[in-house]
């Protein structure tokens, strides 16, 4: 395969020691907002820099372009690209480096284990699970690990905006007794739970399960001991070059099983996303 040639922001850094300062300047404001910042004319780019035109004009020609048309034409296509998809851009990241490169043995690998994922995932047990999660005649509780609680978080903060009675369950084992005080026949706790697995988490399932709580377990490829008290267990492969797993797969699980559960009870949804964006109108938390 044919390597690729170069992207001006390669170039930039290839080149960098070679610029003066006011070519330093305008590079640095070009990789602040890149590519769109080049994508103007040469007056423009060399005054929203606040340089002169002559600078521009030196600094592309430092990085090997004939002269600026070259250069915007090869900002342009750079633009173009990054509307290819996934199998696109994979062939172009795979060829900047031997396929023995770390990244490259990640994304195959990372690839892989999503494929693994979702070709080992029951429809009628996902179906299942989304009809549990979209159930809000009842609480949704939400918990994680050590590792997981990032999981649970992320979780947590989308299901409550597409849903009512979501609860989430702190990182402390300590206060998980308050929220099983509370749980009734119906509800539905979702948890995660990898490798390492945590004896406090299958207690908590334990109790969860003898009070009628439907259990979902999002877990790995060899599975938590929680599978066994669960009502719905998914396994998600993990396993990456490196000493700590992947939540890739996960986290490709999780968001497929939130899309689902909005679409579930979208009316409902919908009429939650818009009263939600008003209140954050009337906070002017966001621009």
């Amino acid at each position: 395969m044919t390597k690729p040639a170069p992207t001006v922001r390669e170039l930039i850094r290839q080149h960098y020691s070679e610029l003066t300062q006011s070519e330093r300047k305008f590079a640095q404001a070009l990789l602040a907002n890149y590519p769109a910042a080049g994508l103007a004319s040469i007056t423009i780019v060399a005054s929203s820099a606040e340089v002169s035109t002559p600078t521009v004009a030196r600094m592309v020609q430092k990085l090997g372009y004939k002269g600026y048309p070259q250069f915007h034409q090869a900002l342009r296509t750079e633009l173009e690209a990054k509307g290819s998809g996934p199998t696109k851009r994979r062939e172009k990241w795979a060829a900047e480096a031997p396929e023995s490169h770390l990244l490259n043995r990640f994304a195959q690998t990372v690839t892989g284990n999503i494929e693994q994922t979702f070709s080992n995932i029951d429809t009628e047990a996902f179906e299942s699970a989304v009809r549990q999660l979209a159930d809000t005649e009842h609480q949704l509780y939400v918990v994680g690990g050590r590792i997981t609680r990032a999981l649970a978080d992320y979780a947590f903060t989308h299901f409550q905006a597409v849903r009512p009675k979501v609860t989430y369950m702190t990182a402390s084992s300590a206060t998980w007794p308050h929220y099983v005080l509370d749980m009734e026949k119906g509800d539905t706790l979702l948890l995660f739970d990898v490798r390492r697995y945590e004896a406090n988490l299958e207690r908590l399932a334990e109790l969860a399960a003898e009070r009628g709580v439907k259990l979902i377990l999002i877990t790995d490829q060899w599975s938590s001991p929680i599978a066994r008290v669960a009502h719905y267990s998914f396994n998600c492969w993990v396993e990456i070059p490196s000493a700590w797993d992947s939540n890739t797969s996960t986290m490709m699980l999780l968001e497929a099983l939130i899309a689902a559960t909005q679409e579930s009870c979208w009316p409902e949804t919908r009429d939650r996303y818009e009263r939600l964006d008003a209140l954050f109108d009337l906070t002017r938390l966001f621009r």
